[in-house]
Order: C-alpha cells, then structure tokens, then sequence
C-alpha cells in the first residue's frame, strides 16, 4: 500500500469496517480510535482513484432492473419442450406483466418453427394475447383467472394438458442451482443473460 499513499490515505478506506469489530475488543485501542473519528463521504463526490479506476460511492444499479412488491430485480422468462428442455431463454425488468413478454420470448426460440401450443400459468389469462398466438397458430393453454368477468374461452378438455406445466418448475429448479442466477451480480445485462444461457447448456449436456 506505500505506493498508492498519494492517492488516498487508508484511514479513510480500509478501516472503515472496524467499527463493527471494536465493540467486541477486537482491535487496539489506537486502531479503533482512529475508526470513530472517520466521516462518510458526501454522496457523488470522487473520494479516489487506482490507476484509472475511480472510486464514487453511488447505489448499486444496472440494466433490466424493475421494481416490484418485494423489491427489485430481473425477470427470467424460459420455454421448453415437452421434456423440460430449454429452448428459448429471455430476461427483462421485474415491472412489466409476464404476458407482456411471452412473445418475444417465442421470437428467442431455437427452433424453426413456433409451437403447436403454450401451456402458462394464470399471469397468461389475457383474450388479447390469445388472439395474437392464434394467429400465429399457437393454442394457449392456461386456466382463467379468479377474477375473470369476461365468459370462459378456455375448453376444459385442452386444460388436461395443463398438468404437464410441473416439468417447466423443474427446469427452473434445474437453472437455480447454479448460484449465479440465483442473485444476480452482474451490472450488465447481457453479462447476466450470458451467465443464464450458459446455465441452460450445461442442463442440456446432462440431460441429453
């Protein structure tokens, strides 16, 4: 650290997380007075810089972030196969509604062509969504809302097919084991998509 003393003192960086560990007497006297008498830096001045990497305390933020009820974060929309294989994977902010974002993830596919039928959860249960699947010629298989006002359009005999949606949880619960994905870390979306996509190649090799 003698190197750098120019550029910022350490008693202004480094013992900052001493004050924590002084009220167990872990520390000298002298090292944890020292600690007290530091200020925080006022918020978006530069305290320092290392070889051209500047220092500026700010929130922690990034792309694809969205509010929701239980705070912030990224959604990870994913289509599989019939066996659970993954074959298309998007990620977008937390705001926006899932059935807003179903057809772009059809748009990511791996295949040539569109499927036959998607089977979703309630957050799906919209006439306008199914009426732009069906003109791509894709039945949309998912149980209405509790709320629904609007006379039923979804036949009781396709929601037999509904049973089936378990094997697209348990990819989800495959993709979650890679810790990675679980909380994201990356500032850059594209990092964090990169990371996702990697997740699914990886099931895919051990399921194949």
């Amino acid at each position: 650290m003698e190197r750098f003393t120019n550029i910022f003192t350490i008693s202004q960086h480094l013992l900052a997380a001493f004050q924590g560990m002084d009220r167990r007497r872990c520390l000298p006297g002298s090292v944890a007075a020292i600690a007290r008498t530091l200020r925080p830096p006022e918020a978006g001045c530069l305290v320092g810089s290392i070889r051209g990497w500047h220092i500026l305390p700010r929130k922690k933020r990034g792309a694809d972030v969205g509010k929701t009820k239980r705070g912030k974060g990224t959604k990870l929309m994913l289509l599989v196969d019939g066996n659970g294989l993954p074959l298309a994977l998007d990620r977008a902010s937390a705001s926006p509604a899932e059935v807003k974002l179903i057809e772009s993830l059809l748009d990511q596919r791996v295949l040539p062509r569109d499927p036959d039928r998607l089977i979703y959860d309630r957050a799906a249960d919209s006439d306008p969504l199914r009426t732009e699947l069906a003109e791509r010629q894709i039945e949309l298989i998912c149980p209405h809302r509790k709320n629904r006002v609007k006379p039923a359009t979804q036949d009781g005999r396709a929601l037999r097919r509904y049973r089936r949606r378990w094997k697209v949880e348990r990819t989800i619960s495959w993709l979650f084991n890679f810790r990675r994905l679980v909380i994201r870390y990356e500032r850059y979306s594209h990092l964090f998509l990169g990371f996702a996509q990697l997740a699914c190649v990886f099931t895919l090799l051990n399921k194949l």
